[in-house]
């Protein structure tokens, strides 16, 4: 079960949704074409799955002329969730695209796939005039890049791959603190551009690097954002490396490799 931090004006429904109104004007494209334009939209935790957010609109603000009754649908999915629709857009078919929950305190209200599924859902999200990516931002996670002075050193079987007393510290909730690191104090010559890449909404998208120093590593151990969002701005073209899989030392005192989400998708 996930854990839920509340606002002031959240409510749980007998399913375990936790919900709450949302004072933001969201809108969704497909293509060219407008299919959600609302400015009284909720956001929508489901007890399992993915801890992060989504979206539920009240229908006067979806072009529900563009959906059709699912062909397919994924009966039980999204907190056993009944009533799916395909999006038909432009002669376009997107299945599944929109479904309704099944409490009645959202009775009224269709809902839509965001990035995490990247075969389904629209195309764009915009949260006032600025697109959001991947999925709705949590309103109760912050994330915070803080220059520091903090003495750092990175090292991988026993080779040291970067040393630096100017990184940049990322705190963000629920995760450890990622140190970014300048590439002029990472041995560049040691790593190996790939074509991994992944988005973050509250960061951007990141592209990623191999260990070429021998040994068993998992792939993809080092990321930057070369264009991240204005929020974090201080990272761009910082190098960081995942705590769970490197040795870390911060002023002297090695850190232990914390288990995070991220522990089982680093596989070697």
């Amino acid at each position: 079960m996930t854990e839920f931090r509340v606002g002031p004006s959240a409510r749980t429904t007998p399913e375990g949704l936790r919900w709450e109104p949302s004072r933001r004007w969201v809108r969704g494209r497909k293509g060219d074409v407008t299919v959600v334009d609302s400015r009284h939209p909720v956001l929508v935790w489901e007890p399992t799955g993915v801890p992060v957010p989504l979206y539920a609109f009240p229908r006067d603000e979806v072009r529900t002329d563009l959906l059709r009754p699912a062909a397919n649908p994924p009966t039980g999915t999204h907190t056993g969730s009944r009533i799916f629709y395909d999006l038909v857009v432009d002669g376009g078919l997107t299945e599944n695209a929109a479904w309704t929950f099944p409490a009645a305190d959202l009775a009224g209200h269709i809902a839509f796939e965001w990035f995490l599924r990247w075969d389904s859902g629209l195309d764009h999200w915009y949260e006032e005039e600025e697109e959001i990516f991947v999925h709705p931002r949590d309103p109760y996670h912050r994330v915070d890049a803080l220059r520091s002075s903090r003495h750092v050193r990175v090292g991988i079987g026993g080779t040291t791959v970067a040393d630096t007393r100017r990184p940049v510290l990322v705190f963000e909730t629920g995760l450890p603190t990622r140190y970014y690191i300048p590439r002029e104090d990472v041995r560049l010559d040691l790593l190996e551009p790939t074509g991994h890449r992944t988005a973050c909404p509250y960061k951007g998208t990141a592209r990623y690097w191999n260990w070429n120093g021998g040994g068993e590593v998992p792939r993809n151990i080092v990321w930057s954002y070369p264009e991240p969002l204005p929020a974090v701005a201080a990272v761009e073209g910082l190098l960081a490396f995942y705590n769970e899989a490197v040795d870390l030392v911060v002023d002297g005192e090695r850190l232990e490799r914390p288990v995070t989400p991220f522990t089982e998708s680093l596989t070697t």
